[in-house]
């Protein structure tokens, strides 16, 4: 066994949401998403006397020898250490997650993020966010091929942000605190799909998929004001307005559509999918905190194989 020495350093970084605006994010339309706190991955970077290894919960051995799905992870050290101007070798990078894959919260991005934080840590140094963004771009073309950047933006920020494609990014201020409840469908979100029927919708009918992406564009807009002024009731009918045109869109499912009933029917203000949809997972805006926990209760009942709650923002 390999015996790090006890110079050390960590790297965390949290899951993100997306709470309205996914899909015509790809399309150069705003989306928002918000900070995920309660699921992380940590990037912990120790001293070894050999090459650089890395270990997570699907691979332990040296980094030249990554799973194919793992070059991106392998690119992104790699071109952090040349950023830094340090030797590819004497490393022990181990990584710990509980963001599930593949519900479309942000793992990838995460875990690159956390990485790259760790790398710079071990050095004695702070990344500015366009370095950090450049070098987690690297990890994300790998995973997703032509990523939105939205979650590495997300997964690196405490606040909500207003996401653009090729656009400035910007933090919301929010007027009041956001009860969220998460739901696991229990089943991987595929988002390439769901993004090239999309695609492929706007090839066929460039009419009617134009109309319901400018209608997300609208709800975003909107979104953001209700955001801004703490109007927690107005932000609710505007997810629920957004599930109906990712449901026009094709991205929703008999799945997904059930939770998002059962949060509707016990009293949420407002719920829809997170992400690319086609399984991962479901938001609810609730009432409060008991609230929250009560819309747990009937998501499970709906079928979700886990679920959380938080508050977002401050109380008082």
């Amino acid at each position: 066994m390999i015996q790090p020495t006890q110079k050390s350093a960590i790297g965390k970084a949290h899951g993100k949401l997306i709470l309205v605006g996914e899909h015509a994010v790809v399309y150069g339309m705003p989306a928002i998403a918000l900070p995920f706190p309660l699921i992380e991955v940590t990037s912990t970077v120790e001293e070894i006397p050999e090459t650089i290894r890395f270990a997570c919960e699907y691979y332990d051995g040296p980094l030249s020898m990554v799973p194919k799905k793992m070059l991106g992870i392998a690119a992104c050290i790699n071109e952090t250490l040349k950023f830094l101007k340090k030797p590819a070798n004497g490393l022990l990078i181990r990584l710990t997650s509980t963001i599930p894959l593949g519900r479309g919260l942000g793992s990838s991005a995460a875990v690159a993020v956390a990485i790259v934080k760790s790398l710079f840590a071990f050095y004695g140094q702070n990344a500015k966010q366009s370095e950090l963004m450049s070098l987690v771009h690297i990890a994300e073309t790998h995973a997703h091929g032509n990523p939105s950047g939205v979650d590495m933006f997300a997964t690196a920020s405490e606040v909500p942000i207003w996401f653009q494609k090729e656009k400035k990014i910007a933090t919301i201020k929010m007027g009041a605190p956001l009860h969220l409840v998460v739901a696991d469908s229990g089943r991987i979100g595929d988002t390439h799909a769901a993004v090239n029927s999309v695609r492929e919708n706007y090839q066929s009918n460039p009419i009617k998929t134009e109309e319901s992406l400018n209608q997300l564009q609208e709800i975003t807009y909107e979104a953001r004001t209700a955001l801004s002024l703490g109007d927690t009731k107005l932000l609710g009918s505007l997810l629920n307005l957004a599930q109906d045109v990712l449901m026009v869109l094709g991205v929703s499912d008999a799945g997904i559509n059930g939770l998002v009933d059962a949060a509707r029917k016990a009293g949420a203000l407002g719920s829809k999918l997170t992400g690319g949809g086609r399984g991962g997972c479901v938001i609810a805006l609730a009432k409060n905190p008991a609230h929250a926990k009560s819309l747990e209760n009937h998501f499970i009942k709906a079928g979700a194989s886990k679920t959380w709650n938080f508050t977002l923002g401050n109380i008082n």
